[in-house]
C-alpha cells in the first residue's frame, strides 16, 4: 500500500497493530472515492468481485471476527444459499450506508483491543470444518487475521477500480489528500461564519 503507517507511541503494540488495520481499511475506501453506487457494483474483470461487495464483505467480516471475540451470536447468518448475499449490496443498501455500518464496526474493534488486559487473552473460535477442534486464539491474532482479511481484499479492490477507470492506488492516495487539504479550508472558514 503506498501508505507510510506509524505507530502511535514506540512499543505501543496495539497501537501499531490497529494503525495497520486501519490503513488496510483505507485501501478499500479510498477505491470508491468519486464513485457512483452504479459503478460501484460494476464487476469489469473475470471475478464477480464489486467494489460495493468488497466493502460489505470486508465490514461484515470484521463484524463476525467482532462477534466471534466476544463470544456473541452472529448477527449476520449465512449458509450456502445467502453467501453470496455478503458480496453485493441488497435493496436500501449503498455505498455511503456500508462506509456508516463499517466505521461504527471499526470504533468497536478499536475499543474492544484498547480494553482487553492482555493482547494475549484467547477467545474459542466457533465449531466449524475449517478450524480444529476446541481451538482458541489471542486478541492480537484476531488483530492480525483482520490486517490480513481486509489487505487481501484491499488488494482485490485495487485491481477492480483499476480495471473501472484506471484509477491507481497512488492516485487514489493523492485524490484522498487533496480531498482532506480542501476539507481542511472549508471548515476554518466555515467556523468564522
Amino acid at each position: 500500500m503506498p501508505t507510510h503507517v506509524p505507530a502511535e507511541t514506540h512499543g505501543d503494540e496495539r497501537g501499531a497493530l490497529l494503525a495497520f488495520l486501519e490503513a488496510q481499511r483505507g485501501g478499500v475506501r479510498r477505491t470508491l472515492l468519486g464513485l457512483t453506487d452504479e459503478a460501484a457494483a460494476r464487476r469489469p474483470s473475470a471475478s464477480e468481485l464489486s467494489l460495493s461487495g468488497l466493502l460489505k464483505h470486508v465490514a461484515q467480516t470484521e463484524q463476525g471476527w467482532l462477534e466471534i471475540a466476544q463470544e456473541l451470536p452472529p448477527s449476520i447468518k449465512r449458509d450456502e444459499s445467502t453467501w453470496h448475499l455478503g458480496f453485493q449490496l441488497e435493496e436500501g443498501e449503498t455505498v455511503a450506508g456500508m462506509l456508516a455500518y463499517w466505521d461504527g464496526v471499526a470504533q468497536r474493534t478499536e475499543e474492544l483491543i484498547r480494553s482487553v488486559p492482555s493482547l494475549d487473552d484467547t477467545f474459542p473460535l466457533p465449531e466449524a470444518p475449517w478450524f480444529p477442534p476446541h481451538a482458541r486464539q489471542s486478541m492480537r491474532w484476531l488483530v492480525l487475521h483482520l490486517i490480513e482479511e481486509i489487505a487481501r481484499h484491499a488488494g482485490h479492490a485495487d485491481i477492480v477500480r483499476e480495471s473501472l477507470d484506471g484509477a491507481t492506488a497512488f492516485a487514489l492516495v493523492d485524490e484522498e489528500r487533496a480531498l482532506r487539504e480542501k476539507q481542511a479550508v472549508q471548515e476554518p472558514e466555515s467556523a468564522g461564519q
